[in-house]
Formats: structure tokens, sequence, C-alpha cells
């Protein structure tokens, strides 16, 4: 596997890369405040396994691609009052800009073609790819995500709870026992993490890159965005939504809303899966995506 950083898009980017330079390429698109290290290395080793080469990457101002701290922190519950009453709103960038970020990244590498993996704000990000740059996507799958419909069942209380209550002491520890615990909050209840393994990420997690005010700058994009469902209706890649049926903080109705308005899109709904990617369903996850790119490749060929 290879660490490397390279300027894409006018940007530092922070990737990895691992896997055959002439297989198909499946690039990874993490959510909100995820660093690539999100996507869990038996995750990948699966993919490889499968015959892709695969892309992980940080997105901006997450990790160890380039922060935007000249931007300062938005006022993100200001910013969802204004977008209520149809009033601009300003972010740093936009998801649009995220999704340029992938395609040139991809055009650093020299892939030409990739299949579009995001999970959560990823799936977002990938939503984007697939209806701006469809000659460059061969097949999208969209991961824990939603639309944008403000119509749509809102996270559960809890979560909300838990993402809104940071510690503001700045103290390493606190910060780290306050990750475990959202962790658990927003997790799969089927398939909790072993304390220790999530101890471990969590701590490596903030020893790599912790930037909790990248975390409000992607946020402020999201609103920003807004309903993607006409959008999404540009959609012409084939299209996989994976959507846990237990997911506390993106309710199943955004799986099932993404799933709606992309033609053709199959829907995959995992019982007792959260807001995560288990170690448990590192196979089931991979075997599905992997399956669905080479049905994608066969049906073209």
């Amino acid at each position: 596997m290879t660490t490397a950083q390279t300027t894409a898009n006018g940007i530092s980017i922070t990737y990895e890369d691992k896997g055959p330079k002439d297989a198909p390429a499946i690039l990874l698109v993490m959510g909100l405040g995820g660093q690539l290290t999100l996507w869990p290395d038996e995750f990948v080793d699966a993919l490889s396994a499968h015959g892709f080469r695969t892309i992980r990457y940080d997105n901006r101002d997450v990790g160890l691609s380039t922060r935007f701290e000249a931007a300062g922190v938005p006022n993100i519950k200001w910013m969802v009052v204004k977008s209520i009453f149809g009033l601009p709103v300003r972010p740093a960038y936009t998801l649009a800009d995220m999704a340029a970020d992938g395609m040139a990244l991809l055009d650093h590498l020299g892939i030409a073609r990739a299949h579009i993996v995001g999970a959560s704000m990823g799936g977002m990000i990938a939503q984007h790819i697939a209806a701006r740059y469809p000659g460059r996507t061969l097949s999208l799958t969209s991961v824990m995500s939603t639309t944008g419909n403000r119509r749509l069942p809102r996270a559960q209380k809890e979560a909300m709870q838990v993402l809104a209550n940071r510690p503001m002491s700045g103290d390493p520890e606190d910060m780290i026992a306050y990750s475990v615990r959202a962790a658990r909050v927003i997790g799969s209840p089927g398939y909790p993490a072993a304390e220790e393994r999530l101890q471990r990420r969590v701590r490596a997690d903030f020893e790599r890159g912790f930037y909790p005010q990248g975390v409000a700058r992607q946020m402020a994009a999201i609103v920003a965005d807004g309903d993607r469902r006409s959008l999404l209706k540009s959609v012409k890649a084939p299209t996989l939504v994976i959507h846990g049926e237990d997911d506390p903080l993106v309710p199943i109705a955004g799986g099932r809303d993404t799933a709606e308005h992309i033609a053709g899109a199959r829907l995959l709904t995992i019982p007792g899966m959260g807001h995560d990617l288990p170690l448990a369903l590192v196979d089931t996850l991979a075997d599905a995506i992997a399956g669905h790119a080479k049905e994608t490749a066969a049906v073209a060929a």
C-alpha cells in the first residue's frame, strides 16, 4: 500500500493507493470529519482480494489534507435557519468542490474512470461525482447517505445530542473518551465494536490528525448543498445504495429516498447496521460493492 500526498485541485490531498495499477479502481470517499482510516484496513483488503485497486483519501479540512483555517468556523445553527427560509448560505467550499478534489486525485493517479463509493457525507460527494462526471464514473455506491430532502426523518435524539455536545476543554483524554462514546451511540447495535479495537482506532485517529474546526466547515457544505433529488435524477451510472436498518444518525428513509431518485438503483438494507462500518460486516459490504462493480463491468462489456 502506498501512502502519499499530492497537490490536486489546488489543495494538498493525502491518500493511500493499494492494488495493481492496471486493476479496476475504486475511489473511497469518507464522511463528515472522517479520516481515510475510517475505511477499515480489512475492508480495503477485502476489495483488493476481489481484484480491485483501492484509493482512500483524506477529504479537504480533515486528517492530513489541506486545512481551511483562514475561512474561520461557521455558525451552523444560523446557516440552517437561513437555508430553511431560502436565504443564501455561503460555505467556505461546497460538496461539488469536494467532488472535484476526488476527480483531481484520480487525474494525478492517471485513472480515467473509477467505481465511486462514498459513506455518509462521502455518499453525498459520490452522488455529485456521478452526476457531474458521468464519463468518469463506472458505478456508484452510496452507503448510509441521503438526498438532503428536508421531509425525511431526522436523526434520533441521542445521536443528535452526542454530536452536539463535544467537550470544549481541549483535553486529549476528554476528546478521546467523547469520540468513543459518540462512536458507540451512532454505531451498529447489532455489531458493536470490541472496546480495545475502538479505543485503539480513536486514539490513533486523534494522534494522526484531529481537527474539529474542519468538521464545522464540512457541515456548512452539507447545509448549503440542500436537496439533491433533482441532481440524482441525472445520475446514469449503475447505482447500489447500502443502508443500515438501525442507523440512528441517518435513518434508513434516507437510503430509500436515494434509491428512489436514481433510475435503476438497487437498495441493500442490512439489519443491525448503524452509522459505521463494523468489522463483522466487512465481507458483506465488500462482497456487495465488488459484486456491483463486476456486474457493471460485465454489462458494459
